[in-house]
């Protein structure tokens, strides 16, 4: 045993031991881990000191010992070193965690190897002195993290949502305390998923996937105690809060992505140099905040109306304000809130750069309308477009509301759309884009079909990036020959083109150039021949694109609700999602309604309600919007919905159970025969207790539906 190498490991844990000083030991979840290394360092380092000098036998094990030990520490040296806030909590416990394991047992191996050489130590040193360290370091037992995580992991990987005790204790152990560390994490994640993409570790990627849905669920939980406890006379609409900070905005502002913040907050946020946006994690094409004065203005005239006071805004509160909301238990959520919705038989479905849409609907309330999965936070999550009450089309229809997954590309397994925690691109790396999309568009019009097929791959990947990709590849006149692609008989060309094109569409003026490309028929035909992830990805555009009010038009009027439909009923479970979603936009304009009825979705709707297809929520949605029309609800009683709605009402979630109601009213108040199936269902109790605890538009249609019930049974009686 070389006695300079003891003392170079003991110059490394004294070099540990400084670290006491540094800022990042000052963060708790830093700090916590170093003070457990530090315990165990401390505990060996007087007897090293007292061997240093010793005239020790060359011990091939104990040298191995002292080198893996003197490695774990430089490791966890460094990792402590460069952490930051702004990287992944979760990256740096698996990693410190990993590192406390190996210095642990190196400490007990060396403690080992020591007793059997005490012969050669001095006098000081005794049995008793060493076994007495040993057991110190043996005791120092702590929950662990990683085993939280992975034990919470384990459960969604079996269709389990994972406990609100396992979520609080991992959201403790994280410190992630409030809404805007949830977020950062979020975005961390995603970075190191796109990062473990690229480098093709696929189950790295894997793993990092599951860990946005669970951080997921934290923030569901976060939004969902912090909207009961909030101290209003009625419940504020999720639009008019923050999705930074949950409070009622004052000063409502638009980011380059589109959605709307409280200044204040976004301000904060960009200031700690995260230049993407929380809600759908797109790079900021700039840093410029529009003041959003439509929804200053409905803000104003809602608390007027509501007799709310809005909050002052000089007495903000800290964007990183701790939260002690993870402590309340499971007694504040009504059990009908699915407050971790994202399980697998519910499976989120992200769009490739983002499945859901940039800032769709223009209308009023849609400038903030744009929830991911309830959240700011992943597809993988997450990421579900929430649609509430689409302002603008009328205050005579009452569209659904639905969380819809809108649909992505997934490149290597379901990827996510991009997240980069970098600043805006500079003019040099768009010029190298555009001269790298130019010759790409270029190889698109080769004969080869090798060369066609590597050239769609390549657009379909950058098309995946960033906003500025997506423009660059437009400029470039790349979607009329994308468009053209749409019809070849390679099914990979087909495959990159048609999710191309989705991926391209995020951008909403390329949903106009790809509509105006003539793409609705192509886009049809590939729902017709396609691969199933063409199929998928062809619907999935076709939401997008439905967006605009006039493409609704021409995708009803060009044939491809009867394909929607087909897959609706007979695709993979990710497809009759995508048709699910693209059928409920296509809803929203009443000439669709019946098309989509006469196409014979109603059954597929119908069944799809069943739990286990985890399609509960869209398939209500879709079937509230027919509803609105004599032929649906006609298909609805004929197909045993009634049976299933009123279901919904008493074990659904929350937007289910509005939809749900706002159906049952539709058929009940146009049919006598229909209202008498609804009573013998039982709908009475569940209505009721929707009519007090529900969200303010489903306790309307239950009281509505009451008031219908009660105004039958006097009117009969007076009849009689």
């Amino acid at each position: 045993m070389e006695i300079s190498l003891l003392k170079v490991l003991l110059k490394k844990i004294s070099s540990f031991l400084h670290l006491s000083s540094f800022d990042s030991i000052k963060l708790d979840i830093v700090k916590k881990y170093y003070q457990r290394a530090e315990e165990i360092l401390k505990l060996l380092k007087p007897i090293l000191d007292a061997i240093v000098d010793s005239d020790v036998a060359s011990d091939e094990v104990l040298y191995k010992a002292f080198e893996e030990f003197g490695q774990s520490i430089d490791e966890l040296k460094e990792l402590i070193e460069n952490w930051q806030p702004l990287l992944s909590r979760v990256y740096f416990v698996l990693q410190v965690e990993s590192l406390m394991s190996k210095i642990r047992t190196s400490g007990l191996d060396i403690m080992l190897q020591l007793k059997s050489s005490l012969q050669y130590f001095p006098g000081e040193l005794s049995s008793t002195s060493l076994e007495l360290c040993s057991q110190k370091i043996k005791h120092m037992e702590y929950e662990q993290t990683s085993s939280l995580i992975k034990e919470a992991i384990r459960d969604q990987v079996d269709g389990v949502a994972p406990s609100s005790e396992i979520l609080v204790k991992v959201a403790e152990s994280l410190s992630l305390r409030s809404n805007q560390e949830i977020l950062i994490e979020a975005v961390a994640l995603e970075k190191l998923k796109e990062n473990a993409e690229q480098a093709e570790k696929a189950g790295e990627a894997e793993f990092m996937d599951q860990m946005i849905s669970l951080v997921t669920r934290m923030h569901d939980r976060l939004v969902m105690i912090k909207q009961s406890q909030i101290c209003s006379p009625v419940p504020i609409p999720s639009d008019f809060c923050c999705p930074l900070s949950l409070e009622l905005m004052t000063d409502p502002v638009i980011v380059a992505s589109g959605q709307t913040y409280e200044r204040a907050f976004i301000k904060k946020w960009i200031d700690l140099g995260l230049f993407v946006c929380p809600k759908t994690r797109q790079t900021l094409a700039h840093t410029t905040l529009i003041p959003n004065y439509t929804v200053k203005a409905l803000i104003a005239n809602w608390c007027e109306l509501n007799n709310v006071k809005l909050p002052d805004p000089t007495k903000t509160a800290s964007l990183n304000q701790p939260s002690p909301l993870f402590v309340h238990a499971d007694s504040n959520a009504p059990r009908d809130s699915h407050i971790f919705p994202h399980t697998r038989g519910n499976q989120q479905i992200m769009p490739e750069s983002t499945r859901s849409t940039n800032s769709p609907a223009k209308n009023l309330v849609s400038l903030n309308n744009t929830r991911e999965g309830s959240s700011p936070l992943h597809p993988h999550s997450t990421s579900e477009t929430s649609y509430s009450g689409i302002a603008g089309n009328g205050p005579g229809l009452d569209i659904a509301r639905i969380s819809l997954t809108s649909s992505e590309d997934r490149f290597s397994n379901s990827e996510e759309r991009s997240m980069e925690l970098v600043g805006q691109p500079s003019i040099a790396d768009l010029s190298g884009i555009e001269t790298q999309v130019r010759k790409l568009v270029e190889d698109l019009k080769s004969t080869s079909l090798d060369t066609q097929r590597e050239a769609t791959a390549e657009l379909r990947l950058l098309a995946k990036h960033n906003m500025d990709n997506r423009m660059v590849i437009a400029n470039c006149g790349a979607i009329n020959i994308l468009v053209d692609m749409l019809h070849s008989s390679e099914t990979k060309i087909q495959e990159n083109a048609v999710t191309a094109l989705l991926n391209l569409s995020i951008n909403d003026n390329n949903k106009s150039a790809i509509a105006n490309a003539n793409a609705i028929e192509p886009l049809i035909h590939v729902l017709q021949t396609g691969s199933p992830e063409a199929r998928e990805n062809a619907a999935a555009t076709l939401f997008s694109l439905s967006v605009i009010e006039d493409n609704k038009i021409k995708i009803g009027r060009s044939g491809a609700i009867g394909p929607l439909v087909d897959l609706l009923g007979n695709g993979t479970p990710r497809g009759k999602k995508d048709a699910a979603t693209a059928l409920f936009n296509l809803s929203i304009y009443h000439e669709n309604k019946a098309r989509i009825v006469q196409a014979g979705a109603v059954k597929h709707l119908v069944d799809l309600m069943d739990p286990a297809a985890g399609m509960v929520d869209k398939a209500v949605a879709v079937l509230a919007n027919l509803a609105t029309i004599p032929d649906g609800r006609v298909a609805i009683g004929q197909e045993n919905g009634i049976p299933v709605l009123v279901e919904v009402v008493e074990l659904g979630s929350a937007r289910g159970k509005e939809n749900a109601a706002a159906a049952l009213l539709q058929l009940c108040t146009n049919s006598s025969r229909f209202c008498s199936m609804v009573l013998q269902e039982g709908a009475v109790p569940p209505l009721v207790a929707l009519s007090q605890s529900g969200t303010p538009r489903a306790k309307e249609k239950a009281q509505a539906l009451l008031s219908y019930f009660r105004n039958q049974r006097h009117g009969n009686a007076g009849r009689g």
